[in-house]
């Protein structure tokens, strides 16, 4: 492989500033931004804004979809106004 052709492979630390939790990780990000990180070595930081720790699906609180479906909840809030239906549709 020729060196010259691959990305720079580094630690980074990934900031999940919502959760305020951060790991350390090796990845090709950069950043302007550095840290401290507990060894005492400085790390570029990455902030993004979800991960694992405030991601609805992997903390348990997902918003859970109702039964009713997508079409009933409409016409529950706007009524039926279709051809054939009993709510002023074209005659």
């Amino acid at each position: 492989m020729q060196q010259d052709k691959q990305p720079d492979y580094h630690p980074v630390v990934f900031r999940d500033r919502a959760a305020g939790y951060a790991f350390l990780t090796r990845s090709t990000a950069g950043s302007d931004k550095t840290i401290e990180w507990d060894d005492g070595e400085t790390y570029p930081v990455v902030d993004v804004e979800i991960s694992s720790e405030s991601h609805p699906f992997y903390t348990g609180k997902a918003r859970t979809v109702d039964s009713e479906g997508r079409i009933a909840q409409f016409e529950r809030r706007y009524g039926s106004t279709g051809p054939g239906s009993e709510g002023g549709g074209a005659a």
